[in-house]
């Protein structure tokens, strides 16, 4: 027999690293498996890292407006293997933060890659260790399409590689990852096209928010070719690729080839047939609203499930979890509903709830929509103008709020405290009851009639 725990984590990402050290904080025993860097996608290839790149396309916004405002900031140019370096160092500190805390929390490391060997046991580098309960949440990773050539490309764990930035890119997809990727690399000076298989990006998201981003993105100088896809991939003798397409562009030659077409949970050579658990068709890991695989003691959270592939969500999901199985909070779990996010393009984009399709689709003609199109202050003074956009979605008599959907300068920050509201079953009536706080852009959610 092994040594055993009361409880293991495996995954060292955010949605292990939560519900391990919640759970030793409950005062059990736990370990952590993980083979790589700590932290995860998010950390290391995701959420930290894209943020800095995000600020770093702002501040080249930004210089785009100064002279505006009264700045003459001459010959700026930008040095991509400057903030690489320091992007690099911060996430290298978080890594040793995570380590550090997992140390003060007394969760045991265990380093390599691990293997279910039944419902209680795992294998890692060929010592077996035992537990009363597993958590899997080995997370996701980046697929790349069955294609001739689609080796040439990368994905976004290649996008934080990049020692340059690339003078011309193709991006293909149109999710959230695509248009921010897509966004900072035209920010920072690279000539970008964007491939979509259908007309527009951000399929699912409110209309208001896809078509107010592309009108941002084209004015931007983005070049978006709906309705294309990609055939096959050639590397040039020079190293550039030729990339065959069907659609409006039949051929595009690129010197960095991104794909951004989706992620696949990572459930492959765990032994999880062995545990008997079940999967969906497309290899997540099936949970109930408790996190409760369909084996007694084995639980899975973040992008490994089928669930909301947000980190917050990951996190909240493995305290509740920890605080249910060792915290006498027997119904203590995750109410996915009404999760809110943010996408980091340019402008950003917030959103919670429904959207206006999905609202009416649920709830016919009680359905109530308050949107408000305008321009930020900061835009006031400068010649090239950018409009924003919030909106509420409503519901019933009382203007019960079920969806609400901001694009424009600051959407990202301010979108946190009215999911607050939203969540806590606020109505029309009190956002309009609420003093707004002027000048502001958030003000607008507060005065729409």
């Amino acid at each position: 027999m092994g040594e055993r725990f009361d409880l293991i984590s495996i995954g060292g990402g955010s949605g292990g690293l939560a519900a391990a050290q919640r759970a030793a904080r409950h005062g059990v025993r736990c370990a952590v498996v993980e083979a790589g860097r700590l932290g995860g996608t998010c950390v290391n290839v995701g959420c930290v890292p894209k943020k800095v790149m995000w600020h770093a396309a702002d501040i080249a916004h930004c210089m785009e407006y100064a002279p505006g405002y009264g700045f003459d900031c001459g010959n700026v140019t930008f040095d991509w293997p400057t903030i690489k370096l320091a992007r690099d160092g911060y996430v290298t500190r978080l890594n040793g933060i995570y380590g550090r805390s997992l140390e003060q929390n007394g969760v045991q490391l265990i380093r390599g890659r691990a293997r279910l060997e039944g419902p209680h046991a795992v294998v890692v580098g060929g010592e077996q260790f035992e537990a009363d309960h597993l958590v899997i949440a080995t997370g996701s990773y980046p697929t790349i399409p069955q294609l001739p050539g689609a080796e040439h490309g990368i994905t976004s764990d290649g996008f934080f590689e990049l020692e340059q930035l690339p003078r011309r890119v193709a991006v293909v997809g149109a999710g959230y990852i695509a248009v921010e990727l897509g966004g900072m690399l035209n920010a920072l000076g690279a000539q970008v096209s964007m491939l979509l298989r259908h007309s527009q990006f951000l399929r699912g998201f409110d209309a208001v928010l896809r078509e107010t981003l592309m009108e941002d993105m084209l004015r931007d100088g983005v070049n978006i070719l709906p309705r294309t896809q990609v055939r096959s991939v050639e590397r040039q003798a020079d190293g550039s690729l030729c990339i065959a397409c069907d659609g409006a562009t039949e051929i595009l030659h690129v010197d960095v080839l991104l794909w951004a077409v989706g992620r696949a949970p990572l459930t492959a050579e765990m032994g999880l047939e062995s545990a008997g658990i079940e999967l969906s068709r497309d290899g997540a890991i099936v949970t109930d609203d408790y996190q409760n695989t369909n084996v007694q003691g084995v639980y899975a959270l973040g992008d490994v499930t089928d669930r909301v592939p947000l980190t917050p969500v990951a996190i909240a999901a493995g305290r509740r979890l920890a605080d249910r199985l060792f915290g006498a909070q027997p119904d203590r779990h995750l109410d996915y509903r009404n999760v809110p996010s943010v996408i980091f393009s340019h402008p950003p984009i917030g959103s919670i709830g429904l959207s206006e399709d999905e609202a009416r689709d649920q709830h016919g003609s009680a359905v109530t929509v308050y949107q408000s199109r305008f321009t930020p202050l900061f835009y006031g003074p400068l010649e090239h103008k950018r409009r924003a956009c919030v909106k509420l979605v409503c519901v019933g008599p009382q203007e019960r709020i079920v969806g609400c959907h901001v694009v424009g300068l600051g959407a990202d920050e301010m979108l946190q405290g009215f999911a607050v509201a939203i969540r806590m079953g606020a109505t029309k009536r009190d956002f309009d009851d609420t003093v707004a706080i002027h000048p502001t852009s958030a003000e607008e959610m507060v005065t729409l009639r």
